[in-house]
């Protein structure tokens, strides 16, 4: 299997895979229906994804309660000058207390996670470091202004956000140039493109989709919540609640359809479809799906050479209207 392309992160950004890799259900929130595939298989995952181009690899504080970032370190250190690696903070956790969440913007508490993070990295600079949420009590004058020190200080090249809308991004921009947008954007979730894609491609700041195969959903393996673990977090979200979940399952029936004409998986027609947003919508696209099996990473990375026509674009235009439920059962802290 031949290497993805690459593609510059945003106007001045590192050049990276078109595709990169989400490291979050390595370590938690996801539970595997087939067992728990360990840490051996995410680590072999890690280096199988380098193999095929893949150079973007993305963790977070608070995934894992920083097991993640442990996790992936290692490998990042082994190949530090291959890799563009990126975390996140803003979101407070508590191992003691596993429902307490706080989204943490201040100046004191940015200073006090980068550090924690590079130690758990065991790197000494982070490639992309992302607000994985946004307080709005805190200006960004104050977050941002926080980050860009950390770049000063040459703890951290570049700076993203996540989920912000478009007018939080131009403020963003202002007070320092923001690499990478990451919010949710896949085949069932539109809305970043009413206002935070627009601006991204007017600025210049790269697309990061997460979540680009809803969860799982798009890949067309569930239909019911049922089929799901007890403690996996999907049971908590609407769209996989309920009637919702037989609903958006019938919503797939024009993917299935054009999956089974292109000789592709229902996951890698999804894929390919948020890989052509970047034409689309005039800007740099680099999803990161998520994945723990180096069998699942070579289907999904495959999905970077699937061109879909503009007729099978069109089918699949009207789907994300029709979705049943919301990304998440409390979008508070979302901008819309």
């Amino acid at each position: 299997m031949s290497k993805i392309p690459t593609t510059t992160l945003g106007a001045n950004g590192p050049v990276v895979g078109v595709q990169g890799l989400g490291c979050m259900g390595m370590s938690e929130f996801y539970s595997d229906q087939f067992g728990d595939t360990g840490e051996s298989e995410s680590r072999a995952t890690l280096e199988r994804a380098l193999e095929l181009g893949v150079t973007l690899f993305d963790t977070a504080d608070m995934y894992g309660f920083g097991r993640n970032e442990e996790l992936v370190g290692p490998f990042v250190q082994a190949h530090r000058d291959e890799v563009v690696l990126a975390t996140k903070f803003a979101i407070e956790r508590r191992e003691d207390d596993p429902a307490y969440r706080a989204v943490r913007n201040d100046a004191a508490y940015v200073r006090q996670a980068v550090d924690a993070s590079l130690r758990r990295l065991g790197v000494d600079h982070i490639d992309l470091y992302y607000m994985h949420r946004r307080n709005p009590e805190v200006p960004l004058a104050e977050s941002v202004g926080a980050m860009a020190e950390l770049v000063a200080a040459g703890k951290v090249r570049h700076l993203g956000l996540s989920e912000v809308n478009g007018d939080e991004l131009r403020e963003a921009h202002a007070i320092h140039p923001i690499t990478a947008l990451q919010s949710e954007w896949s085949l069932f979730s539109r809305d970043v493109e009413r206002s935070a894609v627009p601006a991204a491609a007017e600025l210049g700041v790269a697309f990061v989709p997460y979540s680009p195969l809803g969860r799982g959903f798009l890949t067309g393996s569930f239909s019911n919540a049922g089929e799901l673990a007890a403690s996996d977090f999907r049971n908590y979200q609407p769209r996989f609640t309920g009637d919702n979940a037989a609903h958006n399952a019938a919503l797939l029936a024009p993917v299935h359809k054009i999956a089974a004409e292109r000789g592709a998986t229902v996951g890698q027609v999804a894929l390919a479809w948020v890989h052509q947003r970047a034409q689309v919508h005039h800007l740099s696209v680099v999803p990161i799906p998520g994945t723990r099996k180096r069998t699942r990473l070579e289907e999904n990375t495959a999905a970077t050479s699937l061109i879909l026509t503009d007729a099978e674009l069109a089918t699949l235009e009207p789907i994300a209207a029709q979705v049943a439920g919301d990304r998440y059962a409390d979008m508070s802290s979302i901008s819309k």
